[in-house]
């Protein structure tokens, strides 16, 4: 069973939504204290603060929160900062739903095809929870807490006081060093990445609206958590994989490269959630019976829809690198480059 405040999109998020945001993940090899105040970590940039999870129509989140990465051939290194008024937390047992306190969270999709991808929520205790998905939520994927991080160091520190309601707090850090040996067993991709690899890769961090009674906080009765993420996912659902961030590996500082696959992406999951309506119908096998127009332009020719023994596949060509490629979305949402 999900927990309660997992919630599965049944329509997709934005038609045609900006490119996801990207960084640069330099190399580097902090200590892992919780502090982010190693000399590694000045050479990695800070992301953009995050928003919410619902993009630009929503107001801005009421606390700062940022990340750093940096990588080396062991692990991936992740540091985030967060404003916090009042630093609390309650979970202490090892893959808990970590959500049910006020967390961080990461998301990792190494090849960004929507499948195989990692989860890891932290608390303000240091108690997390890993966890894998063989497929989204969407698609009847459910959460394999059994996978685990052999080797994971993490670290939390508090600017403040935890679990005291009588004063104000700043905030707290996290840090993570992820092995390259724990990702790669699902990658489908070189684990550790080689330069210029981009992995998918978001940031979520969940937070509660408290009072304080009797010196406890205690969460305000049926008042819907906050949901504040590094790269908008347009809806309120953080499994829509082909939403997050790209994280560019680099062993020295580089431009940001675009996908430029992007636009070809978000129409093979628009028809993807178009089939999603027609379950009850089966599937089209065809652009026009799903009421979609070919794209204009040339990011992605010669598209096409066709039945397949386990359901369908939407496919076009794509250019990569100067090379012809082709992009397909099957009935799973499994992505695949050929």
């Amino acid at each position: 069973m999900l927990p309660l405040c997992i919630f599965i999109s049944t329509v997709g998020p934005l038609d045609n939504p900006p490119h996801p945001k990207g960084y640069v993940c330099v190399c580097g090899t902090p200590a892992i204290d919780g502090r982010l105040v190693d000399p590694a970590w000045d050479n990695a940039a800070w992301t953009d603060e995050y928003v919410d999870i619902e993009g630009s129509q929503k107001p801005l989140p009421r606390f700062k929160t940022r990340a750093k990465m940096l990588w080396d051939d062991e692990h991936f290194y992740i540091g985030a900062e967060m404003e916090e008024s009042h630093v609390w937390a309650t979970l202490t047992k090892h893959d808990s739903v970590i959500f049910y306190d006020n967390d961080f969270e990461v998301f990792i999709d190494p090849n960004g095809d929507n499948h195989n991808y990692y989860e890891l929520e932290i608390n303000a205790l240091n108690t997390e929870w890993d966890l894998r998905l063989p497929k989204a939520y969407r698609d009847g994927g459910s959460a394999l807490d059994s996978w685990e991080v052999p080797g994971l160091s993490k670290a939390v520190h508090i600017d403040g006081t935890l679990n005291d309601s009588r004063d104000t707090d700043k905030g707290w850090t996290v840090e993570l060093a992820i092995p390259w040996k724990a990702l790669g067993e699902f990658a489908g991709c070189p684990s550790p990445p080689v330069e210029g690899d981009q992995w998918r890769v978001n940031f979520s961090r969940v937070e509660w609206t408290t009072d304080i009674v009797d010196g406890q906080y205690v969460k305000i009765p049926k008042w819907r958590e906050d949901n504040w993420v590094w790269s908008p996912q347009w809806v309120i659902d953080m499994h829509q994989p082909q939403m997050w961030g790209y994280v560019q590996f680099a062993t020295s500082k580089a431009d940001f490269r675009q996908d430029e696959t992007h636009l070809a992406r978000m129409f093979l999951h628009r028809v993807y959630y178009k089939q999603k309506e027609r379950v009850a119908k089966r599937f089209a096998g065809s652009l026009g019976a799903l009421g979609l127009k070919p794209p204009e332009g040339v990011f992605l020719r010669e598209p096409r829809v066709f039945i397949t023994p386990t359901g369908y596949e939407a496919s076009g060509i794509v250019s990569v690198d100067g090379k012809p490629r082709r992009l397909a979305i099957h009935e799973d949402s499994r992505l695949t480059l050929e």
